[in-house]
């Protein structure tokens, strides 16, 4: 199966840099992540249409036979434009339909307000990344309770360990904005050396939001990411177009451009087994 969308190129990308498999079944794509079965985008099928009438009992029995257990469903539609497909069919799914943005540049603007005095430095050693835990649990978007509170942690424990891998073995890097040794914020880029470049959970600490810190960030790892991937890669980010969310106006006044939708059909597990967030993975948010 040939994929068109930016958005899930990139995804295939970062799932087989970080060891998921990725099976062509032909008519679908199959993403695995064995370390991480609680990883809804890590575990998902990619198909190459929207549902079409009659598809719901058919891609429902397909993710069934795909991944014996499961108790979440997430299906991918390829395209660029946005397509969801039949109404009656989703609802049958009975899947949450999100439409992302994806945006590209390949060049930065300078952040228009001044440096919020942070700095600015890749994630090391066991410290940063305990505390880019702690970071992604503070954004975390979700139900509550101690048992949730204890599959989101891990959840975080395993994307972090993911993300630490990649950069140790040097498919990217993890930035963070740090004040008196504090993570504040922040963002990962991943390419594999075929001119793409995807960002990856840009995420600023909601005690410290509408400061500039994520602006910042994301400049300052799109510069080293315009040196480290070549000059001609391009920059891929992925976020709510709602602007309520804030963080499509960051990228665009960055330089990005809108360049494609993404749709993601979910179905999430029941909350007493829930281990993601509830937030899309897709999606790239200050």
């Amino acid at each position: 199966m040939d994929v068109v969308s930016l958005g899930y190129r990139t995804d295939l990308m970062l799932r087989r840099m970080a060891g998921a498999a990725v099976t062509d079944q032909g008519s679908y794509l199959a993403v695995r992540t064995p370390a991480n079965p609680g990883f809804w985008w890590g575990n998902f099928l990619l198909h190459p249409e929207p549902p079409l009438p009659g598809d719901a009992r058919r891609w429902a029995e397909r993710f069934a036979a795909e991944f014996p257990g499961a108790a979440h469903l997430a299906i991918g539609v390829d395209g660029t434009r946005g397509a969801t497909g039949d109404p009656a069919e989703l609802e049958r799914l009975g899947v949450t339909v999100e439409t992302l943005t994806v945006l590209t540049a390949d060049r930065l603007a300078p952040p228009a307000r001044p440096a919020p005095g942070a700095v600015l430095r890749p994630l090391a050693g066991d410290d940063d990344w305990a505390q880019a835990v702690e970071l992604n649990l503070a954004c975390a978007e979700g139900p509550t309770g101690p048992s949730a509170q204890a599959n989101h942690r891990l959840f975080a424990e395993r994307r972090t360990a993911e993300a630490r891998a990649l950069c140790e073995a040097g498919h990217g890097a993890w930035f963070g904005a740090f004040a008196d040794g504090r993570l504040l914020a922040g963002a990962g880029l991943f390419g594999d050396g075929g001119g793409l470049a995807r960002f990856q959970n840009v995420e600023t600490h909601p005690d410290v939001r509408r400061r500039g810190l994520a602006t910042h960030l994301v400049h300052h790892a799109g510069g080293w990411g315009l040196g480290a991937f070549g000059a001609r890669a391009t920059l891929v980010i992925v976020a709510d177009p709602d602007p309520d969310h804030h963080a499509i106006g960051v990228y665009r006044a960055l330089g990005f451009a809108d360049a494609e939708q993404q749709v993601q059909l979910t179905r999430p597990p029941a909350p007493a087994v829930s281990t993601e967030p509830a937030v899309s993975a897709a999606s790239e948010r200050p």
